[in-house]
């Protein structure tokens, strides 16, 4: 088992969450150094009418509140898929020490599949980055959700 497997089982469940208001299955949670989960969230942008209401952006803007910090550079984003450029560019911002992701996202990925945002040497951080972890079971949520919508 990959050490990432545990905290990435927590992100699916909160993704399980997102489709009951109409939500796209995306899930994601802040992992402190211990491993302990200390924010998570899905989704959200149809259940509040905000574009910005990604589960990456959503579980950062906890995580830091619950610190009491927007400094989250001993913590870890494990998220279900590959983060847009809005979430890529928040993950830097607020220093995230490490990126874990399982489904890669040829559409929209700005991590790996169209750009690398994250790892851009003019930036001043750049997360460790962890790609594909249980990458069938992330995009296989999202396969049967857009199945459904068709």
């Amino acid at each position: 088992m990959n050490r990432w497997e545990p905290a990435m089982a927590e992100a699916l469940a909160e993704a399980r969450l997102a489709p009951v208001h109409a939500d796209v299955p995306i899930g994601a949670v802040v992992v402190d150094r211990t491993g302990a989960v200390i924010a998570r969230a899905h989704n959200e942008r149809e259940a509040s009418g905000d574009p910005t209401a990604h589960a990456e952006v959503l579980a950062l803007r906890r995580a830091s509140a619950l610190r009491g910090s927007w400094r989250l550079d001993d913590c870890t984003l494990v998220v279900t898929l590959e983060p847009c450029t809005m979430c890529a560019g928040a993950l830097v911002l607020a220093r995230v020490g490490r990126l874990v992701f399982g489904a890669y996202d040829p559409k929209a990925g700005a991590v790996a599949s169209l750009w690398d945002v994250v790892r851009d040497p003019r930036l001043n951080h750049r997360p460790e980055v962890v790609g594909g972890i249980d990458e069938a079971a992330c995009g296989q949520l999202l396969q049967d959700f857009f199945s459904a919508h068709r």
